[in-house]
C-alpha cells in the first residue's frame, strides 16, 4: 500500500489498472479526460484516442465480449453520443467487465447545457455509482468490475467537475492479475434481432431488482447517524458539501449507488430522524424517489435546479446560518475565456468579418470567436451540428443567404460528426461552405492528438486522415487550403467560395499556438509615431494587445508575432 495525493480522473485511472483493465477507448471531454491521459502511464493497459464517443463505447463493448475488462470514458454530452449503444449493450450485458465513465458538469464551467446523466441510467437500466473524493474514485472503480461480471452488465460510474478535478489522499494496492474469460458464441444473448430482445428485457428488470437488494446490504450506501432531528440524503459532491457545512449537526444517508436507488434502507432512515432533505445537483431524482416511497421529503424547494452548489448554500438552506467562513469581501472581476494570443482561429474569423456571414458554429476553442469583439457565430448546438445545421439554414433561406453564410468547425470536431454532415450537404444538392479549422490538435480539452493529425494517444506516428482526399471522396469538388494569418489570402478564398453555386470546403490549416512544436515569431512592437490611437488594433480581440496614454501596448511575454493586428492596423504603427 502506497499513499498518493490524486485528483478524483487520476484515481479513476488508478482503479482501471489496480482492476486489471487491458483496453481503454475514449474522447476527450473536459472534466473527463485526464482518466484516459493517465492511463497512457500503464503499460499494461491498451488505450486510444477514438473519434467520438460512440466508437469509444463500441470498442470498450467489443473488448468486453472478448473477454477483457474494458473502460471508455466521456463527459455527460458525450454520453449523448455514446447512448444508442449503450441501451442495447444493456440489454445484451457483458463478458469481461465494463465500465463507462460519465462527467457531469454542474455550473457548466465547460460545457454547453447541465444535463443530469443519472437519467441516462434510470432509462437504460444500467447501474451507477457515484464516488464522493478520489479514494472513492479507485475504489468504486474496481467495484463497478466485480458488479458488471457479477451481474451482467455495463456500469456507469459517474463523476462530476468537482470530482474529477479535486485532489484528495488514495491508498493504492497491487494490480490484479487476470486472464480474458473465454469467449462462447451466444446468438440469444448477443444478437439483439426484436425475438431476442423481448426475452433479454425481462432479465434486465429482473436484473435492476438484484441489484436493488444487493445495494441495501452491501454497504455501498450507508446511513451516517449524529443529531436526528435532521436527515440529509446526498451523494457525490453533494456529500463532502453536506459533511463541511453541517458536521454532526445532522445524520447523513450516503448514497454510492445512485441507480437503482435503494428502498427499505432508504425507509429505515427517514423513520430515524425528523426532518428528512435531500441534497443533489441538477434534477430531483433522489427527492422524487423518495416521495414515490411515500416519504415525506424536501429538497428543491430548498435547493435549485441550476447550477452547481456550495458549502455556504448548503449551511443556509438546512441550518439558515450564513457561512462562518473568511471569504473575499469584494465581487471579483469576470474573466471570461478569450482566443489565446496567436490562435490561427483569430486570423480566420478577421478574415470573414467583412462579409458579415451567418456563422453556424461548433464546439471547440473557436467557439470563442462569439464574443466580442470578433463577434463571428451565430448559432452553437453541439458537437458536428455546424455542417448539418448550416445546410437547414441554408435550404430554408435560399441561394442568397448561402452566399453569405458558412459553417466552422475544428478537426477533430469534424472527424468526431461533422464528416456525416459534409455527405448531407453534397447528396442533397446543397451549396453550403463549410470551414475546418484545422490546428492539428484537439485543442479545448488540452492538445489530444484525433485522426487527423497523424498520432497516437502515445504520440506515436500513425495514418492521418487526408481532409482534402476525403472531401473529394464524398463528392466535394471545390476544396481549398488556406492560412489564416495570411488574412488578404483567406479573405479572397472564402469570398470566391461562398458565390459559387455548389458546395465547398475550405480548410483553414495552421497549428494551434501552444503546440510545442510551433515556433512562434518575434514579437511586434508600436511605432509610437505612428499610432494615432484608432484603437482598430482591439477589433481582432487579442489578449497581447492593449491601451495606455492613447497608445496602443503590445505585451511581448503573450505576442507569437502572428501579425493578424498588424494587418488590422491602418497606420502601419504595428511592426516587427
Amino acid at each position: 500500500m502506497e499513499k498518493k495525493l490524486l485528483l478524483g480522473n487520476e484515481a479513476v485511472a488508478r482503479g482501471l489498472y489496480e482492476a486489471g483493465v487491458t483496453v481503454v477507448s475514449s474522447y476527450p471531454g473536459t472534466p473527463s479526460t485526464e482518466i484516459t491521459e493517465a492511463v497512457t502511464k500503464y503499460d499494461e493497459i491498451y488505450s486510444e484516442w477514438a473519434p467520438n464517443e460512440k466508437v469509444a463505447f463500441e470498442v470498450a463493448f467489443g473488448a468486453s465480449l472478448g473477454g477483457a475488462r474494458s473502460f471508455c470514458g466521456m463527459k455527460h454530452v458525450g454520453l449523448n453520443v455514446a447512448a444508442d449503444p449503450l441501451y442495447t449493450a444493456s440489454y445484451i450485458g457483458v463478458n469481461g467487465g465494463m465500465v463507462c465513465a460519465v462527467a457531469d458538469d454542474p455550473g457548466m464551467h465547460s460545457s454547453q447545457n447541465e444535463q443530469d446523466s443519472r437519467h441516462h441510467a434510470i432509462a437504460s437500466k444500467v447501474p451507477m455509482l457515484e464516488p464522493s473524493d478520489s479514494a472513492e474514485c479507485l475504489r468504486y472503480t474496481m467495484r463497478a468490475y466485480e458488479l458488471s461480471e457479477q451481474f451482467d452488465t455495463p456500469v456507469l460510474l459517474r463523476l462530476s467537475t468537482r470530482i474529477s478535478h479535486s485532489r484528495s489522499i488514495v491508498e493504492t494496492g497491487e494490480r490484479q492479475a487476470r486472464e480474458n474469460l473465454p469467449y462462447v458464441r451466444n446468438v440469444a444473448k448477443n444478437v439483439m434481432m426484436p425475438a431476442m430482445a423481448k426475452a433479454r428485457h425481462i432479465d434486465v428488470e429482473a436484473r435492476t431488482e438484484a441489484l436493488r437488494e444487493w445495494a441495501e446490504t452491501s454497504g455501498i450506501n450507508r446511513a451516517e447517524y449524529h443529531d436526528k432531528s435532521i436527515g440529509v440524503v446526498c451523494a457525490g459532491t453533494t456529500y463532502m458539501y453536506a459533511r463541511e457545512a453541517l458536521g454532526n449537526k445532522v445524520s447523513y444517508f450516503k448514497l454510492g449507488m445512485v441507480n437503482p436507488l435503494p428502498v427499505e434502507s432508504l425507509k429505515a432512515f427517514a423513520a430515524q430522524v425528523g426532518r428528512l432533505i435531500v441534497i443533489e445537483e441538477l434534477d430531483d431524482i433522489i427527492e422524487t424517489h423518495c416521495r414515490k416511497l411515500g416519504l415525506a421529503v424536501e429538497g428543491k424547494s430548498l435547493f435549485p435546479l441550476c447550477g452547481e452548489f456550495s458549502q455556504s448554500m448548503v449551511r443556509k438552506a438546512v441550518l439558515g446560518l450564513e457561512n462562518e467562513y473568511r471569504t473575499y469581501p469584494g465581487e471579483i472581476p469576470a474573466r471570461p475565456p478569450v482566443l489565446c494570443a496567436g490562435c490561427p482561429h483569430r486570423g480566420l474569423y478577421y478574415a470573414i468579418k467583412p462579409f458579415k456571414p451567418y456563422v453556424s458554429g461548433d464546439i471547440g476553442c473557436y467557439t470563442l470567436g462569439a464574443s466580442a469583439p470578433l463577434s463571428m457565430m451565430d448559432a452553437c448546438v453541439c458537437m458536428g451540428a455546424s455542417v448539418s445545421a448550416l445546410h437547414g439554414f441554408n435550404t430554408a433561406r435560399g441561394k442568397e443567404q448561402a452566399r453569405r453564410s458558412l459553417a466552422v468547425i475544428g478537426d477533430s470536431t469534424f472527424i468526431h460528426s461533422g464528416i456525416t454532415g459534409l455527405i448531407d450537404i453534397v447528396y442533397n444538392k446543397g451549396i453550403s461552405t463549410v470551414v475546418v479549422l484545422d490546428n492539428s490538435t484537439t485543442g479545448m480539452t488540452g492538445h489530444q492528438n484525433n485522426p487527423a493529425n497523424g498520432l497516437t494517444i502515445k504520440g506515436d506516428p500513425t495514418a492521418a486522415v487526408d481532409l482534402e482526399a476525403l472531401a473529394r471522396a464524398v463528392g466535394i469538388r471545390r476544396v481549398r487550403v488556406v492560412d489564416p494569418f495570411d488574412v488578404e489570402g483567406t479573405r479572397k478564398a472564402i469570398g470566391e467560395e461562398l458565390e459559387a453555386e455548389e458546395p465547398s470546403l475550405v480548410i483553414s490549416r495552421r497549428p494551434c499556438a501552444l503546440l510545442k512544436t510551433v515556433k512562434a515569431q518575434p514579437a511586434l512592437r508600436v511605432d509610437e509615431a505612428k499610432c494615432v490611437g484608432c484603437k482598430a488594433c482591439l477589433t481582432v480581440g487579442c489578449p497581447a494587445i492593449s491601451f495606455k496614454d492613447g497608445k496602443a501596448v503590445i505585451d511581448h511575454v503573450q505576442c507569437l508575432g502572428c501579425g493578424v493586428c498588424a494587418y488590422a492596423c491602418r497606420t502601419g504603427a504595428l511592426v516587427r
